[in-house]
């Protein structure tokens, strides 16, 4: 793993998209996981600003998001096909049939195959970014005893739901259940960028960076992979050792 601690959000973002800039720079036709949440939203929009300044093209490249909730329409404000196209997508020059976000309607269990086969046909995630729940889940994939490697439906834990309710009008609001991309695709993934931003995910950034390799803490199953940039602002990381 590879840590860099920064100032505060703003340089966080401004690293992150360069980071990413990077692999697209390097590779055109990048396959990209994607992630959604605040943290991310501001590298997004350095993304955005580099793409408007003809610094970046996004024309080749391929996305996968991490997960969608369950049962909210595409068009619903706080869903993650809703989230990625108005933060990112519809602001730079990518195909729309370049987008693939996981399903929340319909058959699950067959939408999460033919997902899982779309990463495979597209060759594999070449950069996965990742932010990190306080609970240490990565995508959906929550704490527990054991973790499914293919993309399925989770049902999310009192934690998540609890944090996720900022997004919604009240508590209730929030879906009890997502589809996740599993924990196989996002460890097959060839880099891997892990963000995390503020004091409520310091003991998850510390238990993924330096604590027990263990499901109940999935981030710290990314200690297994062979190229990890971890990207934290100081109160993200005021308890590494």
């Amino acid at each position: 793993m590879r840590l860099h601690i920064v100032k505060d959000y703003e340089q966080l973002s401004s690293k992150a998209a360069s980071f990413v800039a990077s692999q697209i720079i390097m590779k055109p036709d990048s396959i990209l996981g994607l992630a959604t949440g605040s943290t991310p939203l501001g590298m997004y929009q350095n993304l955005v600003k580099l793409y408007q300044e003809d610094m970046l093209d996004f024309s080749e490249v391929v996305t996968f998001n991490l997960d969608e909730y369950l049962g909210l329409d595409t068009d619903h404000p706080q869903s993650y096909h809703y989230y990625m196209h108005t933060n990112f997508l519809d602001h730079v020059n990518i195909l729309r049939n370049a987008i693939h976000i996981p399903t929340g309607n319909g058959d699950i269990n067959k939408s999460g195959k033919e997902y899982d086969r779309a990463i495979l046909k597209a060759g594999g995630i070449d950069l996965q970014i990742l932010g990190i729940g306080s609970n240490g889940h990565i995508g959906f994939n929550e704490p527990d005893h054991i973790l499914k490697t293919e993309t399925h439906m989770v049902r999310l834990t009192k934690e998540t739901i609890e944090a996720n309710s900022r997004f919604f009008s009240s508590r209730e609001e929030v879906p009890r259940e997502a589809i996740s991309m599993g924990m196989g695709s996002i460890m097959q993934s060839k880099k891997i960028l892990l963000l995390a931003s503020g004091e409520s995910k310091a003991q998850a950034i510390a238990r993924a960076v330096s604590g027990e390799i263990t499901t109940v803490v999935p981030a710290s199953l990314l200690q297994l992979h062979s190229d990890v940039t971890i990207i934290v602002d100081e109160e993200a990381a005021k308890l590494i050792n």
